[in-house]
């Protein structure tokens, strides 16, 4: 089953380009909800000392006013990532009187939906834009399941590597960078494949505040009076509970991950096909937006998956027209939950993990999805979240039933040869020494952050808030008393005033209606302003 993967590594070795596979770029973006001193969600505006949200290029807001998004950008190391992350944290608050970062992925003392604000971006059509699609995400999924927070993991091969693999594989003749689209799609292929691997290692969602649910139904346990939750789960973020396109789901329309123009035509007549109960909640009602169109998918950004094949915007472009155009930069991880066991919500071990993950995904063959498959990778991927720790759990491959912890251990066993290539390469041995903890907590669930959190709150006879409260404020002591060095506090104040003076050019620099400007957009021939949602 792994054969090309060891004789492709084989050839590397034999070529002497095994350089060619370390020096990627990884890339961070962490979500995190602001909170009061009670830890209730923040009711305040997004921080004006924290710049424009719609500009700031390192600091910015997802769904909600509260809901911060920190982002780092493209990083030639692990620990660069993570040293970016950490100043854009202490920045941050530096910045937070009263309020603090919650450190779990299931926010907390949450009001009903109307105690979620939406996140406003200027009177700039483009940030008009990015709040009236937010506002429809409401109407659609609630804005309830728009609160949760997540890490996004970034990752790219080094440029160099892309021509040498092609004449290794012999593909000389297909242009450079739609072998490069290929290869990527490869490896997204295989992450949905082994997708339930990252909810085992790093869920850290087994329970949940009951606000959480606001007294709707649920197949949830109850933990106490305050907490619901699942005895074997490892990630109720992408469970039942989650954000998914459920009702996107039932319409038939799904994407393909067979080839990018696969990809882009399934989210392409997404975006274009009218949807008959998103028709019944209006688009523009008594004079104000309630979503951008009332299509399967206002744009493309709201079709959810844990993967996602990326490719920088460029002004006023749609993502599928730059994936169509200059094809697949990097591929965007999305199934981490935020690790309350990390200042940051995500450590080195787990990114060097996902590092070697990455690259093993890759080299190795990677068949198309078919119908049979796909029905494999959604139920192996629901029974991990909902039940990932239970000793007795089969999933399903090639046909098959086969335990979690066999499986599991043949990936981990197949990465070492991986891991051992980047640790010469970087020298270093933290890549076989996070595999190491991983192969460790396959065959002791009880090392996996879900059980260490259930076992932690029934330690300290904590529910789900108090325990999230209590470690969420010991990152914030320990992120308070490490400050920043003025030179640093300039670099991000400087970003700050640029991002505020860039909104206010975008702002003036308007010159049609946010009507004709959406109809610019969806027809492809806006030209005023940037567009980024």
């Amino acid at each position: 089953m792994y054969k090309q993967l060891h004789n492709i590594l084989s050839a590397i070795s034999q070529d002497q380009q095994l350089k060619l596979l370390a020096g990627g770029s990884i890339g961070i973006e962490k979500e995190c909800l602001r909170v009061d001193k009670n830890g209730s969600l923040s009711q305040e505006p997004h921080p004006a000392s924290l710049g424009s949200a719609l500009t700031n290029p390192y600091i910015t807001t997802d769904f909600s006013e509260a809901l911060l998004e920190l982002i780092t950008p493209p990083e030639q190391g692990v620990s660069e990532a993570l040293e970016c992350l950490q100043k854009i944290h202490q920045f941050v608050y530096s910045q937070l009187e009263d309020e603090s970062l919650w450190n779990a992925s299931m926010p907390c003392v949450v009001a009903g939906e109307d105690g979620i604000p939406i996140a406003q971006y200027g009177t700039s059509n483009s940030g008009m834009m990015k709040t009236v699609y937010r506002r429809g995400l409401g109407y659609r999924y609630g804005k309830m399941m728009q609160a949760i927070a997540g890490v996004h993991f970034n990752y790219s091969v080094q440029e160099d590597f892309w021509p040498y693999y092609r004449q290794l594989l012999k593909q000389e003749e297909m242009p450079l960078q739609d072998f490069v689209s290929e290869q990527y799609f490869c490896l997204i292929r295989n992450l949905k494949r082994y997708g339930w691997l990252v909810f085992y290692l790093f869920g850290a969602s087994p329970a949940i505040c009951k606000s959480f649910l606001s007294g709707q139904p649920n197949k949830l346990e109850k933990y106490d009076s305050n907490t619901y939750y699942l005895p074997y789960a490892t990630t109720l973020r992408m469970g039942d509970i989650g954000y998914t396109n459920k009702k996107e789901n039932e319409t038939g329309v799904q994407a393909c991950y067979d080839s990018l123009p696969s990809y882009i035509n399934c989210l392409t007549k997404a975006i274009e096909t009218p949807c008959p109960e998103y028709e019944k909640i209006g688009v523009k009602v008594d004079g104000e937006y309630r979503q951008l169109n009332a299509n399967i998918l206002q744009i493309e950004n709201e079709y959810y998956s844990t993967i996602r094949p990326k490719q920088p915007l460029v002004i006023n472009e749609k993502p599928v027209h730059a994936l169509g155009k200059r094809g697949v930069q990097y591929i965007e991880l999305r199934s981490l939950d935020l690790n309350l066991y990390e200042p940051l919500g995500v450590g080195d071990m787990q990114l060097y993990f996902l590092e070697a993950f990455m690259l093993f995904c890759l080299l190795q063959d990677s068949a198309q999805i078919n119908k049979s498959e796909r029905e494999s990778i959604d139920n192996n991927d629901s029974k991990v979240a909902h039940e990932g720790r239970d000793p007795a759990l089969k999933l399903e491959r090639n046909g098959e039933l086969v335990s979690l912890q066999s499986w599991g251990i043949e990936l981990l066993n197949e990465m070492q040869e991986v891991c051992a290539i980047l640790d010469r390469q970087n020298n270093t041995n933290k890549y076989t020494e996070a595999l190491r903890q991983q192969h460790a907590a396959i065959e002791d669930p009880r090392l996996t952050p879900s059980a260490r959190v259930l076992q932690d709150m029934q330690d300290n006879n904590e529910c789900f808030f108090e325990f999230s409260s209590r470690i969420s404020k010991q990152h914030e002591k320990r992120l308070r008393n490490n400050t920043l060095s003025e030179k640093d506090m300039a670099f991000f104040h400087k970003h700050v005033r640029q991002s505020v003076e860039k909104q206010r050019q975008i702002e003036v620099s308007d010159t049609i209606s946010f009507d004709q400007f959406l109809h610019n957009y969806f027809s492809n021939t806006v030209s005023e302003q940037e567009v980024m949602v």
